[in-house]
């Protein structure tokens, strides 16, 4: 089987421990977490783990029954990059000369479709929201200008198809 990007959603309780238990589960098959986002979920009180991984669908699919075990999931499902619509957003650090300076910056900033956060005197901040192969373009553009500090954050993403956690949930509810 060929490897593959995947996107995991879990929802579950919000515990203490549970993102230690998960990982542990990706540990112990030597499965790198490429990506991770926590948040608030569609469903009050639920909370949303995405996990981005690179592996076969057999790992994938056994990884998902592992974190379903967990006794604070709720539900986890997995999807290929098709079936998702995603999004990574990330903040580059530059020196403020460089926005005055260099004519190229401007450029970069303005067909890259980023936005300038802020700007003081000896720095300012871009902010890039998009998928992960054009945050890594903008760095590319950006390091031989020299980055100060550059951050990036996991994936969030939505399924194309409805999710049918939501009726799950109300089912769950009224057992």
């Amino acid at each position: 089987m060929e490897k593959q990007w995947f996107t995991i959603s879990v929802y579950s309780e919000n515990n203490v421990g549970l993102l230690n238990r998960i990982s542990g589960i990706f540990l112990k098959r030597h499965i790198n977490i490429e990506s991770l986002n926590v948040s608030k979920s569609e469903i009050d009180e639920v909370s949303k783990f995405t996990i981005v991984v690179l592996t076969t669908e057999k790992w994938v699919h056994n990884i998902v029954g592992q974190i379903e075990k967990q006794i604070e999931v709720i539900k986890a499902f997995y999807h290929t990059d098709e079936e998702t619509i995603y999004q990574e957003s990330a903040l580059f650090k530059i020196e403020s000369a460089l926005l005055f300076d260099e004519r190229q910056i401007q450029n970069i900033i303005k067909e890259s479709n980023s936005q300038i956060v802020t700007v003081a005197r000896e720095f300012f901040v871009l902010a890039k929201s998009g998928r992960r192969h054009e945050i890594d373009e903008m760095h590319d553009l950006l390091k031989p200008f020299g980055i100060m500090q550059f951050v990036r954050s996991g994936r969030i993403s939505v399924t194309k198809s409805e999710m049918q956690i939501t009726a799950l949930l109300e089912e769950f509810q009224h057992n």
